[in-house]
């Protein structure tokens, strides 16, 4: 995954990959591999390419171990996580210990409303894991237009739907004009 992300940020930069190549003195066989899938940059390459597509390191960093499968690519995962977009947090409640089941946790969330209760009540921390891909029916942290909100993920036939645990709350269908980026995966609350 992290060499579609790679690809898929050189070509939104209007980049070649033998500029790439100049630009971080690795070699443009080798940037193939990685982009290709067949290989895994090391940090310091992978510093090196961040730097001179001028993206933030640590983005590309979550995807590192990261694998596609088919039905991911069947929805278009990789034009749903950003690569060049922080999560801008309003308010900073301290430390929460992560718990052992959740060790690639990057952030504890509080819920901010009832739109997942009884799942996720609201006040509630759940555990999230930055730009991991989603199956049908994981509950993920998306951001839409915007709005940045808990739903459970479903991907039928190109389409992408998010659902809400409470019945008081209305489904969200993705359209090609909507602003939406698969944040990360709620791993356990």
């Amino acid at each position: 995954m992290i060499g579609d992300m790679i690809a898929k940020a050189r070509n939104e930069k209007g980049m070649t990959k033998t500029e790439l190549s100049k630009l971080t003195k690795i070699n443009i066989g080798h940037l193939t591999h990685i982009e290709k899938g067949e290989r895994n940059p090391s940090h310091k390459a992978l510093k090196k390419i961040c730097k001179a597509l001028e993206i933030p390191y640590q983005q590309l960093m979550y995807t590192y171990d990261k694998t596609i499968n088919e039905d991911q690519e069947s929805y278009d995962i990789i034009s749903h996580i950003s690569y060049n977009k922080l999560l801008a947090v309003d308010s900073v409640g301290g430390f929460i210990d992560c718990p052992p089941n959740v060790p690639s946790s990057t952030i504890a969330l509080k819920v901010n409303d009832s739109s997942m209760s009884p799942l996720f009540e609201e006040g509630s921390y759940v555990f999230v894991e930055f730009n991991t891909p989603l199956n049908n029916k994981d509950f993920g942290l998306f951001s839409i237009n915007g709005q940045v909100l808990i739903r459970k993920f479903s991907a039928r036939k190109n389409k992408i739907v998010l659902k809400p645990e409470n019945s008081n709350f209305e489904n969200i269908t993705i359209t090609d004009k909507d602003n939406f980026y698969i944040i990360g995966k709620i791993l356990s609350k």
